[in-house]
């Protein structure tokens, strides 16, 4: 193994590890009727739309995911050609 493998393995190691995560930490989609009516139309038409908790994990989760993704074709394009 090279140096170059073992550094992009511990980078998406530790990615998917936070991934992980930040998908845990976020709550679910079944709150039923009441939450979607009283909670989601003050989150949604409000000021603070993008700053909750909520939609900071989601933000998150979704730059993490990109990255994931890059990280992990960049290097098996790497890693196929260096060889």
């Amino acid at each position: 193994m090279s140096a170059l493998e073992i550094v992009l393995g511990a980078v998406s190691l530790v990615t998917s590890l936070l991934i992980i995560v930040l998908v845990l930490l976020q709550e679910g989609h079944q709150q039923g009727l009441s939450g979607a009516i009283a909670g989601g139309a003050e989150t949604f038409f409000g000021k603070n739309k993008g700053r909750t908790l909520e939609q900071k994990l989601k933000k998150y989760t979704r730059v993490l995911a990109v990255v994931f993704f890059a990280l992990t074709l960049s290097a098996t394009i790497l890693l196929l050609f260096l060889r």
